[in-house]
């Protein structure tokens, strides 16, 4: 383990100490922390929430202005000023905006759906617990559309949570006025009889896309939520316990092409359900979400994907119930997706199949039922986070019809109960927290699921310290897991590509057919400057040992794996006469393998500029000089990759405009044309009408290998890793409509095909795996070594004239198509109809036709599966 530190990375370490030592001398540009007193109205002298500031209740106190421009020119007056008033009673909080405009027919008033953030518009945030990190966040748009965000770590803005509060808007010849009311109950806060609550106002102006804030910041501050200024004189308020309750019904019905004699493919299957929904304030800080049968749609379906590595494609969580307050549940362990919680595995598919070689036809579900869920999460007045998730998820089983007409039905899915916990403990005036995380994964076992876990848990500690005003930092985290089952179901997982303890060249690692049960660990630790100045640096670490497995209830990659890294970031914010603000990012990151083995060093330029005329460009390089890899031979032993480099540019016109572009390319290519990466990106967005628009973007990439892998077979008692050259190509094209009625009333369009295909040729075999010259690395099979015969390939190798092995043909081409149109209408805040049209479509191609050809034989000539289906929900709020 010696052998971990790389002595590449000693000038970096000299680099950024000096970087902070320079810094400590210099101190970052200090803003007088503004406060604004607000008084009670009763409830008699409430204002009328219609955008005309003409109630009495107004005058009671003193418009609040001197907005300070944040971007592009920072501090410095904006191109026009901005005014906020506050008010509340003992059950809500108002707030009114005067925003003014010379010119009222320059104001942007384009519509959009809830979050959307359309054209010009004004928020405010407000901090009510009082802890420097968590806030929430009400936007009013010139057109009246509603944005609402829960904020977390002091800056992650998360846009499911929607609360009930209520807007109006208007054009005035001063410019737009914005008048909300925020129920008390949408809020959470202490039972202090007089509060001290954080708040913050952002305006944007759409002509300049320029944002001011009423609390003055700097260029980049070190966290958005501690730098609010303060609301004061709201006195003897109650906090107010929410109880919202939401039934919803839905009907469905789903056609297809029917299947000739399979009874579950008859052409269409529709089905009524119900559901509920409810929010329980058990107090004012902590609030239980509770979800009965929950219907999960969503409008846009998981992007098309196809992985020939082997390993699990990660797609975003687009559940409500999952979404929303998901940051109190993220216990991340490194560098992308890599998580102890990953909400996804709750209602995955099935992972049994009862699929058998007498088998005729078989009705499997797409998804684990989910019995029900609940989640308890909130954060009280001393600063204690908490969360925790608990959902049960039903016994599946598939319908199976046998050659002899007989049927059966066989399990494939447990019945399975998952639990997550989280809490983290603020101290240190907010500067610095401490949280841990359990999670629980437990399955009533059969016969025929015997390959699962019966038992995962993991468990974790996580901290962060801020200090010197939040402008340097420290935090890290350590995991444990645990997963218990039967000898069958240990050695999958030891086996899995995930782990692969049955590498041939590891020594660290080999597989053990009697365990039932692996203990792993984990953790991640970084130290950085995330304020003050115009520089940023990190540079930290994560490691994970072969034993960890979190993919129970989590999501993990990659075991057996060191990382190192470090971040260097140069930003320019003042504008000048040809940019806005720009940046310059360098970066170094390596890795290492438990047994020591030095697999990875790469370095990394890059930047970004947004451009005078509100342009923007994109752009980076990075040399790859190191590259190896214990996981493509699936099991065989480290294989080595020539040196890479590769370059990207991305940039785009002035997303404002009605009509804008944008698009780019990546461009990689490593040494012997060993493989290559080439990507090409074109996107269009149109704006006709403030109510439509519509956005098109067409993504297409090649990535050739000589070296992709096909198959491991036996070669006169040794292993032959067969590998093949690659011609691998991928188009999709993503179009979106949104057709806004109004605020309340949307239409909105998606729809993506999705075309992969990748031809094999010049099939060769791994003979030294890690050889620095490809030509060492492989050898070729020759033309009387290896011939295609009906869909298969036939080796003989040692040329005897008899057959030593054979193989699949690997060609492939896959094409997928799919659509949803949803109406949705909100016909009272926090209730809604949806109706909604779904499309969808996957076949297989022929991959040595075209793309146009594919389309027209795959795509075009198959007839998809359609959802039809009726929503409707009513909350009741209590």
């Amino acid at each position: 383990m010696h052998n971990l530190i790389n002595y590449a990375w000693l000038p970096i370490l000299f680099f950024f100490g000096n970087i902070s030592a320079q810094e400590t001398e210099t101190t970052s540009q200090n803003f007088p922390k503004r406060s604004y007193t607000t008084v009670p109205i009763g409830a008699k002298e409430a204002p009328k929430i219609d955008g005309d500031l003409t109630e009495p209740a107004w005058n009671l106190v003193e418009w609040t202005t001197d907005y300070v421009e944040f971007e592009p020119d920072n501090a410095t007056p904006p191109t026009e000023q901005t005014k906020m008033k506050i008010l509340y009673d003992e059950k809500n909080l108002y707030v009114a905006f005067k925003c003014y405009q010379k010119n009222p027919a320059t104001i942007e008033k384009r519509m959009g759906r809830r979050d959307d953030f359309p054209g010009d518009w004004v928020e405010i945030n407000i901090d009510s617990y009082g802890d420097d990190r968590t806030g929430f966040s009400f936007t009013a748009s010139a057109s009246g559309v509603k944005g609402d965000e829960f904020i977390s770590n002091n800056g992650n803005f998360d846009g499911s949570w929607n609360p009930i509060w209520y807007l109006s808007t208007k054009i005035d010849n001063d410019g737009w006025t914005a008048e909300m009311r925020i129920p008390l109950s949408q809020l959470r806060f202490s039972s202090a009889d007089e509060q001290v609550w954080g708040i913050q106002s952002t305006r944007r102006y759409f002509n300049n896309e320029e944002r001011s804030t009423w609390q003055p910041l700097p260029a980049n501050p070190p966290g958005w939520v501690s730098e609010f200024g303060e609301l004061r004189g709201i006195k003897g308020i109650k906090p107010q316990k929410q109880l919202e309750i939401q039934p919803y019904t839905v009907g469905q019905l789903d056609t297809y092409e029917a299947e000739e004699g399979n009874p579950f493919r008859d052409g269409s299957d529709p089905r009524l359900t119900g559901g509920l929904d409810a929010k329980i304030g058990v107090t004012n800080d902590l609030t239980l979400d509770v979800t009965i049968n929950p219907d999960f749609g969503q409008v846009d379906a998981d992007p098309g994907a196809v992985a020939l590595d082997g390993f699990e494609i990660f797609f975003q969580e687009r559940r409500p119930f999952f979404v929303e307050n998901k940051s109190v549940f993220d216990f991340t362990i490194g560098s992308g997706a890599d998580n102890l919680f990953f909400s996804r595995r709750i209602g995955r598919s099935p992972q049994g199949s009862a699929f058998g070689p007498t088998t005729a036809f078989v009705d499997q579900p797409n998804n684990t039922t989910i019995l029900g869920a609940a989640k308890f999460s909130g954060k009280t007045k001393d600063g204690l986070t908490v969360g925790v998730l608990e959902s049960v998820t039903a016994k599946e089983f598939a319908d199976v019809i046998d050659a002899d007409g007989s049927e059966t039905e066989e399990l494939v899915e447990p019945l399975t109960n998952y639990l997550v916990g989280r809490v983290q403990q603020d101290f240190n005036n907010n500067n610095s927290y401490v949280g841990g995380i359990f999670t629980s994964t437990v399955r009533n076992m059969d016969e025929n699921v015997s390959f699962l876990h019966s038992h995962a848990y993991s468990g974790g500690i996580d901290f962060k310290h801020n200090w010197k005003e939040r402008t340097y930092y420290v935090e890290g985290s350590a995991v444990l897991s645990n997963v218990r089952g039967n000898a069958q179901a240990i050695a999958r997982t030891q086996t899995s590509l995930t782990h692969l303890f049955q590498r041939v060249d590891a020594d660290h690692v080999s597989v053990d057919p009697t365990r039932t049960q692996l203990t792993g660990t984990g953790g991640r630790f970084e130290f950085g400057k995330g304020g003050g100045g115009d520089w940023r640096y990190a540079i930290g670490g994560n490691f994970k040992s072969p034993e960890l497995e979190l993919n129970d209830i989590g999501f993990l990659r990659q075991a057996d794996d060191i990382r190192q890294y470090a971040v260097l970031r140069r930003l320019f914010n003042k504008p000048t006469s040809w940019y806005r603000r720009a940046n310059a990012r360098v970066n170094l990151s390596s890795a290492f393998d438990y047994e020591g083995n030095y697999n990875r060093i790469q370095y990394e330029i890059g930047g970004f500029i947004n451009w005078k005329n509100n342009w923007w460009s994109d752009f980076g390089a990075a040399h790859k000089p190191r590259i190896f890899t214990n996981t493509f031979l699936r099991g065989g032993p480290r294989w080595r990759y020539n040196e890479e480099n590769y370059i990207f540019f991305f940039s785009g016109t002035d997303q404002r405009k009605k009509l804008s572009f944008s698009g780019g390319t990546v461009q990689s290519q490593a040494k012997q044309d060993n493989f290559a990466f080439r990507e090409y990106d074109v996107g269009l967005r149109y704006q006709p009408l403030n109510s439509l628009n519509l956005s098109l973007n067409v993504n297409y990439s090649e990535n050739p290998s000589k070296t992709q892998y096909v198959t491991q077979q036996d070669f006169n008692g040794t292993a032959r890793y067969i590998l093949g050259a690659i011609d691998q190509e991928t188009l999709s094209t993503t179009l979106r409509v949104n057709y806004n009625i109004n605020p309340n009333l949307t239409i909105q369009y998606y729809g993506q095909p999705f075309i992969f295909k990748a031809d094999f040729s010049d099939f060769n075999f791994v003979n030294d795996a890690t050889a620095e010259d490809l030509n060492n690395r492989i050898t070729h099979y020759e033309t009387d070594q290896i011939r295609l015969e009906n869909g298969e390939y036939r080796v003989d190798e040692d040329r005897d004239g008899t057959i030593d092995f054979t193989f699949g043909d690997p060609d492939f081409a896959f094409v997928q198509f799919r659509s949803n149109l949803v109406v949705r209408w909100e016909y009272i805040p926090g209730s809604e109809i949806f109706l909604v049209w779904s499309q969808g479509l996957n076949g297989i191609g022929d991959p040595r036709n075209s793309f146009s050809t594919i389309v027209d034989n795959q795509l075009l000539s198959q007839k998809p599966q359609n959802t039809f289906l009726l929503k409707a929900t009513y909350r009741f709020v209590l």
